[in-house]
């Protein structure tokens, strides 16, 4: 029996800023509901940025990078 993968979910996100804060970052493409919530997913290590797990809650997103987390990557584009 072979099991099947879920593809990965590829989301784009516009900076309008120099950097977002990562559990803002979670909260602003819908991944949650709440930057609280987006906190309690980072410090559970459940968060990568650019292939690393990322534990600061409050890590600066900039242009270029890449957000990971349960099958979705989160691209993060220049305006």
């Amino acid at each position: 029996m072979t099991r099947s993968r879920q593809p990965i979910q590829q989301l784009d996100f516009a900076l309008n800023d120099e950097y977002v804060e990562l559990n803002q970052l979670l909260k602003l493409v819908g991944i949650c509901d709440s930057g609280g919530a987006g906190k309690m997913l980072v410090a559970g290590g459940h968060v990568s940025v650019d292939g690393q797990i990322e534990l600061r809650k409050t890590c600066k997103i900039r242009a270029g990078q890449v957000v990971s987390l349960d099958g979705v990557r989160i691209r993060v584009n220049a305006p």
